[in-house]
């Protein structure tokens, strides 16, 4: 069944070729809304930026205090294995802000300043500029939670959490080597918490972050990234008929 936008986006790819045409004045507006939203673009970026390094600078810190003398506990790394999820559900939301703008930006570049460059016509068959008035009208989020959450965890997160998995490897070796399963168990326990519960959620959330990056992979509406020859056009994401 499709949907009134769908219908109307298949009328207008019937209808005859409509050339787009702005003033002098109009196409300085474009020109400081494309900086506009390139400069949201950018500081969105930053911000992610900031989270990344956060998850970075604390699996840092809790690898250092943790292996520095055999005698200390592995339980940072556990804890440092949440704080980094926290941070990556954190990052996950600002990524779903920076995909609008980034997304504005990829669609002037495309459907504008592209056919500006090379002496085409601006084409309005396929409604891109009304599309992207109503999107500044009624602004919305372009990609889920989970598809942001599983970008960021395959592009940033995913070597950040391969490192705190030396968790193992404190369990392993300090404060002697281990010769059995069952002194690993017994080096895992927190307080009164067993080590064998411990290892158990350990290996249930190591198993969700990893489902999360392998469903979230096949279904990818980010725009504007780099990718190659292939990439995600922003008109795909907006319903629009190239």
């Amino acid at each position: 069944m499709e949907t009134p936008l769908q219908s109307d986006l298949d009328a207008a790819s019937k209808a005859p070729t409509k050339s787009l045409e702005y003033s002098p004045s109009e196409l300085t507006t474009l020109a400081h809304l494309y900086r506009g939203e390139m400069y949201r673009s950018k500081v969105w970026r930053t911000r992610l930026d900031t989270t990344t390094n956060w998850a970075v600078a604390t699996t840092g810190i809790a690898l250092s205090v943790t292996f520095s003398e055999a005698s200390i506990s592995p339980s940072p790394l556990v804890l440092v294995s949440l704080l980094v999820a926290i941070f990556l559900n954190i990052e996950a939301r600002r990524y779903r802000y920076f995909d609008i703008w980034r997304t504005r930006v990829r669609l002037l570049e495309v459907c504008f300043y592209g056919p500006l460059l090379t002496a085409r016509p601006i084409s309005g068959d396929n409604r891109w500029n009304e599309i992207l008035a109503e999107d500044y009208q009624n602004i919305r989020f372009h990609i889920s939670f989970w598809e942001a959450a599983g970008r960021r965890l395959r592009r940033n997160y995913i070597w950040i959490l391969v490192l705190a998995l030396s968790y193992l490897a404190k369990l392993a070796i300090h404060p002697i080597p281990t010769t059995s399963y069952s002194d690993v168990v017994e080096r895992a326990a927190i307080g009164p918490v067993p080590g064998s519960v411990i290892l158990l959620a350990e290996l249930v959330f190591y198993a969700a972050l990893a489902l999360l990056a392998m469903v979230t992979m096949r279904h990818s509406h980010a725009a504007g990234r780099v990718a190659g020859p292939v990439d995600i056009d922003p008109r795909d994401k907006l319903g629009i008929r190239v």
